[in-house]
């Protein structure tokens, strides 16, 4: 499980890591843009009751921890998604029960080939 440090709060948001990497990746992209939104989720009280909105801006300190030590791969479907709710005026809705589907494909090379001088 990782954490999400928002503002100067001590304690953290704990939430699976698939979940947060996806979250920083959505948080960095409009962040960066200075596009402001909010994120809500559920089950927040003692008996999974409840539900907590934060406002993301960018001026807000964000810090993601994860426990685990490799680069988690993103899902590009998983992300357009989080994107668009962001975008929404509901805001992106985070669901720990959220399966996000592994990349299986092998990714194409990007990268072009460098001319010699």
């Amino acid at each position: 499980m990782g954490s999400l440090y928002y503002g100067n709060v001590d304690s953290p948001i704990v939430m699976p890591d698939r979940i947060l990497a996806h979250l920083a990746a959505v948080a960095t992209t409009k962040l960066r843009r200075s596009e402001s939104f909010v994120v809500s989720w559920k089950g927040t009280g003692g008996e999974g009751e409840g539900r907590t909105t934060l406002w993301f801006q960018p001026a807000i300190p964000l810090r993601f921890v994860y426990d685990q030590a490799a680069a988690i791969p993103l899902n590009p479907a998983t992300l357009r998604e989080m994107a668009d709710q962001a975008t929404s005026n509901g805001g992106l809705v985070l669901d720990a029960d959220l399966d996000i589907p592994e990349i299986t494909a092998a990714r194409p090379e990007t990268r072009r080939p460098v001319a010699a001088a």
